[in-house]
């Protein structure tokens, strides 16, 4: 009696680089994989296709990202499952798809931003090899306009409590230094009933931390209300279907898990959302607001639709009516034509409002952008000595911040049974709580600070 032998299912090895929404869409694509019969490996040699999802908005980003694909191919041609596929995909991919082919030809195939919800068929045509045609296969939309649904099928890559929910993709912003918009599209978001039917599920699942994510979570809704209002009609933000009552909705969810605000734009903050995240208990006290500059000269040249002044009203308006409120920012040092009265506007800024988290990016002249044919492109060893002194300065306000928060009693989520994070602490970009005994990961933990390391701080599990 003969038996029919099952085949082993074709095996994905995933190198994803970049920022949580370029997890997001690694994630859709494995899920899409998945149901074509294909597993994800964490073993890359034993796969038989491995994808690296680039990111393209920096030149460091970019030099990651061939690196990590010239690597990728240095392994598959020592000891890698033979005839093993190389796949290129993210930002990279949508933004130079014309000449990566060209460039990298240890590359067997090359995926754009919207082939991620067909990345199973995408897969079989490239492993079962029935092209006519030689060299790589090359599926990249000219225009992104995909956004994913609440039942788009994924693959988690974060640990189980904590998850990124992208609520819409592209950006409509003008900025001078960005490309995103060229490699993403314009704005588009999803609706409200989409995003809580995601939300409901990851809480149900067991998520305690919903990270909110888009190009531009501030303008979330808006494009909705313009294609109701009409393009001659006023945008009336709070007519609209906008951030205030997606956080409302998705407070109103049961259990016990924090809404997490990031990527942010301060052009388009309103007295409505300082109120929403006020009355929310759900929604941390956190805001990841990019401010990039603080100097007019320099917002103005960024394109930034923002000056001094409505930074600083925003600023003082959140505080006030956000008690608790911890901000993220960052900023660019090296912008063309910043001179050195600029960057000294920005330190002064820096020691006066004091935000809790903080980074800085030297510029990066991207080609296709606005700044790269600006005057006055500012010398890397200046860029250097500025990012320098700004992370100096950053530094000991963070040190005193976290001096101040010794002895207080506050709520933590357990990352791994050694350490945690605060409500004022997004996952991967901010600090951590070291446990001074091991607690159960995934949970939220009621903790006293007993002490800092740098940036981060030192706490006593509290019995619950």
């Amino acid at each position: 009696m003969s038996t029919t032998q099952i085949p082993e299912p074709r095996k994905i090895g995933l190198i994803s680089l970049g920022c949580a929404k370029n997890l997001v869409d690694a994630e859709i694509l494995l899920g899409d994989a998945k149901l074509h019969g294909y597993e994800l490996t964490t073993e890359t040699d034993e796969a038989d296709g491995v994808l690296v999802n680039t990111c393209g908005f920096i030149d460091p980003a970019k030099e990651e990202s061939i690196n990590a694909i010239l690597e990728a191919n240095r392994r598959r041609l020592h000891g890698a499952k033979p005839g093993q596929k190389l796949v290129v995909g993210g930002c990279l991919s949508q933004r130079y798809s014309s000449d990566l082919d060209i460039q990298l030809p240890e590359v067997d195939a090359f995926m754009g931003l919207d082939e991620i919800k067909s990345a199973g068929s995408f897969f079989d045509r490239l492993l079962d090899d029935e092209r006519e045609e030689t060299g790589a296969l090359v599926e990249v939309s000219r225009r992104a306009a995909y956004i994913p649904d609440y039942d788009t099928p994924r693959v988690r890559l974060t640990a189980s409590h904590t998850a990124y929910v992208k609520i819409a993709e592209g950006c409509n912003h003008p900025c001078s230094f960005c490309v995103i918009p060229r490699m993403r599209g314009r704005h588009r978001s999803r609706t409200i009933e989409s995003v809580v039917k995601e939300v409901e599920g990851l809480v149900a699942s067991g998520v305690k931390e919903i990270n909110l994510i888009s190009q531009d979570t501030t303008y979330y809704g808006m494009d909705l209300w313009e294609e109701k209002a009409g393009p001659r009609q006023p945008v009336d933000e709070a007519r609209g279907p906008g951030l205030p009552a997606l956080l409302d909705a998705l407070a109103a969810i049961p259990g016990e898990f924090w809404i997490r605000l990031l990527y942010t734009h301060p052009a388009h903050w309103s007295d409505d959302m300082i109120a929403a995240i006020a009355r929310n208990p759900k929604v941390a006290r956190y805001v990841d607001m990019p401010l990039q500059h603080i100097h007019d000269v320099m917002l103005d040249a960024m394109r930034r639709e923002t000056d001094r002044g409505h930074i600083e009203r925003l600023i003082d308006r959140m505080r006030a009516g956000i008690p608790g409120l911890t901000i993220r920012t960052t900023f660019i040092v090296g912008f063309p034509g910043e001179a050195e009265e600029h960057f000294e506007s920005l330190l002064e800024f820096m020691n006066a409002r004091r935000f809790e988290r903080l980074g800085v990016f030297n510029y990066s002249r991207e080609e296709e952008s606005r700044a790269a044919k600006l005057p006055g492109q500012i010398h890397g060893g200046t860029k250097k000595r500025r990012h320098r002194e700004a992370m100096l300065v950053q530094q000991e306000i963070a040190a005193e911040l976290a001096l101040e928060q010794v002895g207080r009693e506050m709520l933590v989520l357990a990352d791994t049974t050694g350490f945690g994070r605060t409500e004022g602490d997004a996952p991967d970009v901010d600090c951590r709580v070291h446990f001074t005994r091991p607690v159960k990961a995934g949970e939220f933990h009621h903790v006293r600070i007993t002490g800092t390391r740098g940036y981060d701080l030192e706490a006593e599990p509290l019995v619950d």
